[in-house]
């Protein structure tokens, strides 16, 4: 880590430049995400501009990539550059890519599926669970978890026959798919699958993607002010 002389600054000081508690700036030592620090001859903390910039560069890094993760990125930090932080920094942004991604994915799946018409329904038409599981992309349990929560619930094409997905049944389970993949949790959907249903409501399935994707783009944003709150902390290159 690059040396700096700056002013001696206690606990309190930092918390409030920092934007935090003086417990948390506490914890944040502890948990070794601001380096070492020095105390006095009778024990009081002493910060400097290190310390300042350790807890600024976390609570960005946080906000991008969840806490856990945030505070491996420091320790890496301090670490460097005998440490993975680079390849930890690559990882975050790249789980935010993946992410997006399959925001896009959800989107176009939204806006295909909206559009399709249900015809009359033939035996061809129907899929069984190992069926439509591949062809979701998803394990069979996925389905069954579903069918438990109501959110798709197979039916049978006769009566004592086994039960199927109907082309209806198959659009939902898309819906669903989707939905999850755009973060959705489980409790939500058993809301909003009825309503798809009977007021085929996509205004509310829009909204949940738009919230979705400016979510992304401020962990994103997060994410890159902490790692160049990163660079005053760390050695010059070459």
């Amino acid at each position: 880590m690059r040396s700096r002389k700056s002013a001696v600054m206690r606990t309190a000081d930092v918390a409030r430049r920092a934007g935090c508690s003086v417990q948390q700036v506490r914890n944040l030592e502890r948990d070794g995400v601001l380096p070492p620090v020095a105390r006095t001859g009778t024990g009081y903390r002493v910060y400097d501009e290190t310390h300042l910039l350790s807890a600024l560069a976390y609570r960005a890094l946080a906000a991008g990539a969840g806490p856990v993760e945030a505070k491996r990125i420091m320790r890496a930090a301090h670490a460097y550059p005998a440490s993975d932080l680079l390849a930890l920094l690559d990882a975050a942004h790249a789980r935010l890519d993946t992410e997006r991604r399959e925001l896009g994915l959800a989107r176009e799946a939204a806006a295909t599926i909206s559009g399709e018409a249900i015809g009359d329904v033939r035996p061809s038409d129907v899929m069984s669970v190992s069926e439509l599981a591949v062809a979701l992309g998803v394990r069979p349990s996925a389905l069954r978890h579903w069918d438990a929560e109501g959110l798709v619930v197979p039916r049978r094409a006769s009566p004592g026959g086994p039960r199927r997905y109907f082309p209806d049944d198959v659009r939902d389970a898309r819906i669903v798919h989707q939905l999850r993949m755009a973060g959705h949790r489980v409790a939500s959907l058993r809301a909003l699958m009825p309503e798809l249903r009977r007021t085929r409501r996509w205004d509310e399935v829009t909204a949940t993607l738009a919230a979705r994707d400016a979510s992304i783009d401020a962990r994103s944003r997060a994410l890159l002010d902490g790692a160049a709150a990163l660079g005053p902390l760390l050695p010059p290159v070459g």
